[in-house]
């Protein structure tokens, strides 16, 4: 018999201190855990109890006048596929009907012209039924100085308002807080008082009980005293109040140069509360004295501090939102008696910041960062059409290339070989979760194309899909 040098030691022993290391799945990964693909940020002075709605309903009639059917709003976004839709409105208005009629048909008849009737039709459903997942009432930079006596005020009754909304069904988002002023030395009070008006507002008129995924945003964060400092606020409202120690989330801007490098301990000094980090570009670049005309979201010190955000944070299951595109979706000419030379300006401008916000939401996602700001509500067209796009264009060849990955790590296991494309199996399983989660499909759709039970679709792990199918 072989002689075996390790046989003496006890292996789970000696792994025992890295197993404590070991993260468990980050809740993002799950498909019972929903993820907000957006987050609007909207000055206090301004919120009411029916703005989510209002704002959906701003962003559908810039749609109704600038992308007057599926054709003119592909091309608006520059869809794949664009360009080998019709041009002439009655062929266009047959093809609808038949989209309509039988659209699994058209789409093996005619992929482009069902991927942008799709998306278009699910960017209305979208903004008809739920236009906003995660609001933001603003009292810094959009919000602005003012004396302590209007801000007091906005902290009544923007609380009031957001305990109103969550009566009416329309109004509700599934993710909701308020961002107050810096902890730096000019705001540091007013960021205090606002919070306390804010929360004891907000908590008398919801009868004692806080929202699910309700956060308090700190902005321009630089040291983990700052952080510190929140929670040691919050805990002293929680017990002022009776309510469990850590129920209010907290939510950090990172957009100083300081916080790219004390991130994670930032996130350490607010325990468990730190929930979601935001990346603020402008304000980032600004910093290091990068002027306005060259500030833009794809300027490299911005890839470099997401790439970072990425590195520390994703570890730790901190939902990560990328910034704003600052070109507004306005036209240019106002009033009701535009000349045809005015009219094609508004589009031109309109269309031209759709795409914009478009291709800048798209490159948010493909580098990891599935949430990002909107700041005008005609940009909620782009962006869902960018969501469904990214995930509906990649959907059939990433649940061919699943259930080939299935099949294979069933042969691996089956004659005791290791399975070595793993990292490319869970990215494939992290895109469904994710596509589900955002409404680009349904869970059954995944569940039929690609041949997983529901189970195995919740357990959100592609080795303990494997190991439960090997047990079997």
């Amino acid at each position: 018999m072989t002689k075996q040098s390790f046989s003496n030691l006890d292996i789970d022993e000696l792994f025992s201190e890295l197993s404590e290391k070991e993260n468990p799945q980050s809740a993002i990964h799950n498909p019972q855990s929903r993820s907000p693909v957006h987050v609007v940020y909207g000055g206090a002075n301004l919120f009411k109890a029916d703005t989510p709605q209002k704002l959906g309903q701003i962003a559908l009639k810039s749609l109704e006048n600038y992308a007057l059917n599926f054709v003119e709003f592909a091309q608006a976004m520059w869809l794949k596929g664009a360009d080998n839709l019709p041009k002439y409105e009655d062929t266009i208005r047959d093809l609808e009907f038949e989209l309509a009629d039988n659209p699994e048909k058209i789409k093996q008849e005619n992929f482009d012209a069902w991927f942008a009737w799709t998306i278009y039709n699910k960017t209305i459903e979208k903004l008809k039924r739920e236009p906003i997942e995660d609001y933001r009432i603003d009292f810094e930079d959009g919000y602005g100085i003012r004396t302590d006596e209007e801000e007091d005020s906005h902290c009544l009754s923007a609380s009031e308002q957001l305990a109103i909304s969550r009566q009416h069904t329309e109004n509700k988002t599934p993710f909701c807080g308020f961002r107050i002023k810096s902890f730096q030395s000019e705001t540091k009070k007013r960021a205090v008082r606002t919070l306390d008006l804010f929360l004891t507002n907000f908590l008398e008129k919801m009868n004692g009980k806080l929202l699910e995924n309700f956060v308090v945003t700190l902005p321009k964060v630089r040291f983990e005293e700052e952080a510190a400092i929140l929670d040691e606020l919050l805990c002293e409202f929680e017990k002022q109040n009776g309510l469990q120690t850590g129920e209010i989330n907290i939510e950090i801007l990172i957009e100083t140069p300081e916080a790219i490098q004390n991130m994670q301990e930032i996130v350490s000094a607010a325990k468990s509360r730190c929930v979601a980090a935001h990346f603020g570009a402008y304000d980032y670049t600004s910093s290091f004295g990068i002027t306005a005309n060259h500030q833009h979201l794809r300027h490299e010190a911005c890839n470099f501090a997401r790439q970072i955000m990425l590195a520390k944070l994703t570890p730790l299951g901190i939902r990560l939102s990328d910034s704003v595109t600052t070109e507004m979706p306005i036209p240019i000419h106002r009033g009701e008696n535009l000349s045809t030379k005015e009219i094609a300006e508004n589009k031109k401008a309109i269309k031209k910041a759709w795409r914009k916000h478009f291709n800048n939401v798209t490159n948010s996602m493909i580098n990891g960062f599935y949430q990002s700001w909107d700041l005008h509500p005609a940009q909620l067209v782009a962006r869902y059409a960018a969501v469904y796009a990214f995930f509906l264009d990649a959907k059939d060849e990433q649940a061919k290339r699943l259930r080939g990955f299935l099949e294979k790590a069933t042969q691996a296991m089956t004659t005791g070989n290791l399975f070595d494309d793993l990292a490319s199996a869970e990215g494939l399983l992290n895109f469904f979760l994710r596509g589900i989660s955002c409404g680009a499909f349904t869970k059954q759709e995944v569940l039929d194309e690609i041949g997983l039970t529901d189970s195995e679709l919740e357990s959100a792990s592609f080795v303990k899909i494997m190991e439960n199918r090997f047990r079997s």
